[in-house]
């Protein structure tokens, strides 16, 4: 997959302040007091949701930090971390969207070139930009689970890929990049799926 480089924000007091209102430490007391240690993440970006003049990306950035601050991981000792998504609604019908991920050449038309794409379950995938895998699970129409490597960046994490009917013609594709540990990773990685997912749309729609 092409890599779409950003320029990720620094985040600081003065940054969150100017962008959110608050400062960091104003926001993790906010949440502290909501009951952000037991709450979790779900409770924490609702109780986040409902505070007026942040974006979607900054309430994001605050649980997460939030989390980082307080020492909150996983079981596997890692932070939960950022999970980038991106999604495209596209007008062609599902069989037709599932099967330009269905093969070495379709997603040569979108994703990258010169790919190594076994689609099956424990099957490898390989991009011409060094991005590589495994897929976990493969429901025809339904979604897709992958691991993913990318040379210095996004090692070890998961996508998930799923397809949602709109309409007899109408499909709209959603893509979840898993435990994304930096915001600067998870804003390349948001913009790169953004821009594939781009790809596709126009691919099939000129078809």
């Amino acid at each position: 997959m092409q890599r779409i480089e950003t320029s990720s924000p620094a985040i600081t007091d003065a940054s969150a302040k100017k962008q959110t209102g608050r400062t960091l430490k104003e926001w993790f007391k906010a949440i502290d007091d909501f009951g952000g240690m037991e709450k979790g993440r779900r409770e924490m970006t609702g109780f986040l949701h409902g505070q007026d003049g942040i974006d979607e990306w900054w309430m994001t950035t605050l649980a997460v930090e939030y989390e980082n601050a307080r020492g909150i991981v996983e079981k596997d000792g890692k932070p939960k971390g950022y999970s980038p998504c991106a999604s495209k609604t596209i007008n062609a019908p599902m069989d037709k969207v599932f099967a330009a991920w269905s093969s070495a050449k379709a997603v040569e038309r979108w994703f990258s070139k010169k790919v190594r794409w076994e689609f099956k379950p424990g099957g490898r995938f390989e991009s011409a930009e060094g991005d590589c895998g495994e897929f976990l699970k493969v429901r025809e129409n339904k979604d897709l689970k992958l691991t993913w490597e990318t040379p210095n960046l996004a090692a070890g994490t998961t996508v998930e890929v799923q397809f949602h009917v709109k309409s007899a013609d109408k499909t709209m594709v959603y893509v979840n990049h898993l435990r994304i540990q930096k915001r600067e990773d998870a804003d390349v990685l948001r913009a790169s799926w953004g821009a594939a997912l781009d790809k596709l749309k126009a691919d099939l729609e000129a078809k």
